[in-house]
């Protein structure tokens, strides 16, 4: 009795055993290699599986999903021997299960060494400058070297990015002394460039009002000449209009010309804004004399009218 119930004992724990080996499920972004006596035989994908016990057994369980790797800070020199720490992250996803399994060990460490190494190779090709500005470019290149050299591996890499690119300090504060004098001399060109613009706009303004200004004088110029073209005209008009008169046998015409002249001078000496008080001898039978002649000489033109008024006859005594 005791034998038999020991019997079923060891049939239960190889029946247990059997169907833990036989029986197998593959959670879903997992895929797990099949191994028969240690060679790889077909992958299992995500879902309830039945394998064959002893014969067939799980070689290595491979996750699909895409991984984030930590690529920790290095040193790194530029061309120009400055000492950078850079630091990053790689994503990658495995497409195909067996490689990653079979074709290299210690997947991951591996990956992040090969991403490690292009970062060095890509950085120490550049200037520092460079290296700090064109982070993208950097990227890219890294990611191109990477995903080719990891391909046989079943993988495919999809980002790199470099987190941090930190220069030493000494260097942190050169740049920043550089960037603040750069900044001022900027800051000294705008300023001169907007004194220099202010110059010449006020210059042309300047100019604009000089020509202006011209512009108005030539054209006062311009009607004092006419007025003055106008007024001798009429001088001239007067003038042979006297000297018809006077060839005409009209003395009158004579004192009408000399009054004329005559109060003219004494109106602009009158008018002198140098003169407060004028005290001059001036004979009056003189002025009233060519008075009388100018009231005789527009006697005579009255006279002269056609449809003037005949002289009444005289009445007989």
């Amino acid at each position: 009795m005791n034998l038999g119930t020991g019997l079923a004992v060891v049939l239960l724990v190889v029946f247990v055993v059997v169907v833990f080996k036989a029986v197998r499920m593959v959670p879903q972004g997992y895929e797990w290699t099949v191994e028969a006596f240690g060679k790889y035989t077909h992958t299992l994908s995500p879902g309830l599986h039945f394998l064959v016990p002893i014969y067939q057994s799980i070689g290595r369980k491979i996750n699909m999903m895409e991984q984030v790797l930590d690529v920790p800070s290095q040193d790194v020199i530029t061309k120009d021997n400055a000492v950078v720490k850079v630091d990053g992250v790689v994503y990658f996803q495995v497409l195909d299960a067996a490689k990653a399994a079979y074709e290299v060990a210690q997947l991951e460490i591996a990956t992040l060494n090969l991403v490690m190494t292009n970062i060095r190779t890509s950085i120490g090709s550049m200037d520092l400058d460079e290296s700090l500005s064109r982070r993208d470019e950097i990227n890219a290149k890294v990611l191109v070297a990477v995903d080719q050299a990891t391909h046989p591996w079943g993988l495919k890499v999809n980002r790199i990015e470099l987190k941090d690119i930190a220069p030493p300090r000494d260097l942190v504060d050169a740049m920043a002394r550089q960037m603040k004098a750069e900044r001022e001399k900027r800051a000294n060109i705008l300023e001169a460039e907007g004194f220099r613009q202010a110059e010449i706009l006020k210059a042309e303004g300047q100019k604009q009002g000089a020509i202006l200004h011209a512009e108005g004088e030539k054209e006062a110029a311009f009607r004092e000449a006419e007025a003055r073209e106008r007024l001798a005209e009429a001088e001239a008009k007067a003038t042979e209009m006297v000297s018809n008169a006077i060839s005409n046998g009209n003395v009158q015409a004579i004192n009408y010309f000399v009054a004329q002249k005559y109060i003219e001078a004494f109106k602009a000496l009158a008018e002198a804004p140098n003169q407060k008080f004028v005290l001059m001898p001036m004979e009056s039978a003189g002025v009233i004399g060519s008075l009388a002649g100018i009231a005789e000489l527009a006697k005579d033109a009255l006279g002269q009218q056609p449809g003037a008024a005949s002289a009444s006859p005289r009445v007989g005594r």
